[in-house]
């Protein structure tokens, strides 16, 4: 799970931090090897989480600046 969780944090990100934290439970509990990995994977998953909500709220403001510009009343 571990390794699922580092994959995913490239492929699909939110999914990689729910797989990390239940690497990082499935590890504590059962005293497995794989510990640094589901946490490199929560670390990516967070951050490429992270930059993706901030890429969608910059866009949305784009957006949204955008739209109030063009009715400015120019006949466009």
């Amino acid at each position: 799970m571990a390794i699922l969780s580092l994959v995913f944090a490239f492929v699909f990100a939110p999914a990689g931090i729910v797989l990390g934290h239940l690497a990082k439970r499935q590890i504590r509990r059962t005293g497995e090897d794989g510990d640094q990995l589901a946490t490199w994977g929560l670390v990516l998953s967070y951050a490429f989480t992270a930059i993706g909500v901030l890429v969608c709220c910059g866009w949305l403001a784009l957006v949204v600046v955008a739209g109030v510009g063009s009715s400015s009343g120019t006949g466009y």
